[in-house]
């Protein structure tokens, strides 16, 4: 294992105390780099491979584990004098950093949330090919990381990006049945499979929605109108009004 990943470690560390704001994205990524993709890179080691493509999928992987964190702790971040996400995007989403100090989120930040939440899952689904790189004694533990961080990330969007109050969190029961899988085995080589969408959110899309989700498919659900449920979430008051 290379010496450099700890001391590039240490000098992501020391950007936590010398920098507030990050300009651009590549600028972010470097942060990343040094603070995550040096942990990927130091596990990639100790879980053991033969193909050198595994270190470029292993420091991707710290990167989508990095903007989950980012995302979810934007609020606290803020609080502690810290914005990392790009001062570039938050132009785009005309957001100011004085946003992220809000009792909630605004349309804006949720929008630019989501921007970075697209890119994590586009790192996750690129670094997650490493599970099949690594030596196959190691694959349960690497799948337990990238699932309870996915997983985090799902969690975040379904909320719709509500990272403003309570922190966003697995539940232990959850944490609990992701390490039973990944100690019995019951792990695929690729995590990830291809996004899709769900038009509809009543008892059929909805029943859709949680089996494919279950299958390891990332679903997106549509509903025109703002409650889900369909016919199911109306009913007759014995005085004869609807009610939903």
């Amino acid at each position: 294992m290379p010496a450099r990943y700890l001391h590039d470690l240490i000098s992501g560390a020391e950007m936590d105390l010398t920098v507030q704001a990050y300009p651009t994205f590549e600028r972010l990524r470097e942060y990343c780099y040094r603070v995550a993709g040096t942990v990927g890179l130091t596990c990639t080691h100790v879980f053991g491979f033969r193909d050198a493509r595994a270190l470029d999928l292993a420091e991707k992987l710290g990167l989508a584990f990095q903007v989950t964190n980012i995302i979810r702790d934007v609020h606290e971040d803020y609080k502690l004098g810290r914005v990392y996400l790009p001062e570039e995007d938050l132009m785009r989403y005309g957001v100011s950093p004085e946003d992220f100090g809000r009792g909630e989120a605004t349309l804006g930040v949720r929008e630019l949330l989501r921007f970075e939440s697209e890119l994590a899952w586009q790192l996750y689904e690129e670094g997650s090919a490493l599970l099949g790189l690594i030596d196959e004694d190691s694959r349960g533990a690497l799948w337990l990381l990238v699932h309870t961080y996915s997983a985090l990330l799902g969690r975040i969007e379904s909320l719709d990006f509500a990272v403003f109050g309570d922190r966003v969190r697995l539940s232990k029961a959850e944490k609990m049945m992701f390490i039973a899988k990944a100690v019995s085995g019951v792990i695929r080589k690729r995590i990830f499979l291809k996004s899709v969408i769900v038009i509809g959110g009543g008892l059929a899309g909805l029943a859709a929605g949680v089996a494919l989700a279950e299958s390891g498919w990332r679903v997106r659900l549509f509903e025109q109108r703002p409650f889900l449920g369909g016919r199911a979430t109306s009913y007759v008051l014995p005085d004869g009004r609807a009610r939903r």
